[in-house]
């Protein structure tokens, strides 16, 4: 029986290079990509950041001013309170806790039995806030009150390479950082306080396997910081924004989305996020994923889809929006949120 393809291709109103022609792609696979579920209400709060890294594909930075309203927010809350198939509220940005109603997100949806997770860059703990200066060396203490799972960007256990991908200094912040969630608890199996780290290749290629390099960053941080995590996120840099600006700026871009499409992965298609996740944009704009979101590629381009008019079985029936950046999604071993897919 031929699989349906429940997949659309992103045409941005110009013709696709067939070459990298996703949907073209697992169509000629005869792969199928429903979503399955809608596990988790992934939640961009703001883009305001204390960092601008060079891999960034929301292009934070300190002078971005996009946030969520507390209207807004307190709606993601309803559709979780709603929706009991919803299990984890996953909490990004910029740095989503520099959002003044950050701490009201993540104590409301607590209440509500939900497994909260937060995209925490670590240095933004040792940084003050951008606009106002106030200091944030309180947030392991809620981090570790709230039970929060926390998923942390370690590009690399070495200075060097770390500071060449997210800024001068960044390194050392984040071992600072690293130690004080420590010493709350995080990081040594405790099943309440999970630290997992994210690690992004500092260029355009692909990571190494998930498990060889977390045996190297388990222990390279412990003999030389005594630092401890649970579990190590790998991830690809997607093509798209400041990753693909400095692509295209070192007339690498064609042969890093060749090395995308020659190491597509049939297997990796199946865990990948969109069908198990549903992206919410600080304006309330809900998309398949944080990547589409960032591309403002719809959901449903007949009509606009937004955390107010949330419909659950109708959008677990809808058709997955994809463009040529989902081969980064499919490359090798696979790459999500949470690290490898297969």
């Amino acid at each position: 029986m031929e699989n349906l393809i429940s997949v659309k291709q992103n045409m941005n109103g110009s013709k696709v290079n067939q070459k990298y022609n996703f949907a073209g792609h697992i169509k000629k696979n005869n792969i199928d990509i429903h979503p399955l579920s809608i596990e988790t209400l992934q939640v961009n709060i703001t883009k305001l950041c204390n960092q601008a890294c060079l891999h960034c594909h929301v292009d934070s930075s300190p002078l971005r001013t996009e946030h969520m309203s507390k209207e807004t927010i307190d709606q993601c809350l309803k559709v979780l309170s709603d929706n009991d198939e919803i299990k984890n509220l996953d909490i990004t940005g910029g740095a989503p806790e520099l959002h003044k109603d950050f701490k009201y997100l993540v104590v409301e949806a607590g209440k509500l039995d939900k497994h909260v997770m937060v995209r925490h860059n670590l240095t933004v703990t040792i940084d003050p806030h951008p606009n106002t200066g106030e200091s944030n060396l309180g947030l392991p203490d809620f981090f570790a009150e709230n039970q929060v799972e926390l998923v942390s960007s370690m590009p690399y256990y070495q200075e060097y390479f770390t500071d060449k991908q997210r800024g001068r200094g960044v390194f050392n912040k984040s071992i600072e950082s690293l130690k004080m969630l420590n010493n709350k608890g995080y990081g040594k199996g405790n099943p309440n306080l999970i630290l997992d780290l994210v690690y992004n290749p500092v260029g355009s290629f692909l990571p190494a396997t998930q498990c060889e390099l977390k045996s190297k960053f388990k222990k390279e941080l412990y003999e030389n910081f005594n630092i401890s995590f649970d579990n190590l996120f790998v991830i690809t840099n997607m093509p798209i924004h400041r990753f693909k600006d400095d692509l295209i700026r070192r007339n690498a871009y064609e042969e890093y989305m060749n090395k995308l499409v020659e190491t597509f992965n049939p297997l990796a298609v199946q865990g990948i996020m969109c069908r198990s996740m549903i992206s919410v944009s600080y304006d309330g704009k809900i998309y398949d994923c944080d990547f589409n979101q960032m591309l403002e590629l719809p959901i449903d381009k007949d009509e606009e889809k937004t955390i107010y008019n949330f419909d659950y079985n109708e959008l677990l029936n809808r058709e997955i929006t994809v463009g040529s950046h989902c081969f980064g999604c499919t490359a090798g071993a696979g790459s999500s949120c949470g690290g490898e897919t297969v």
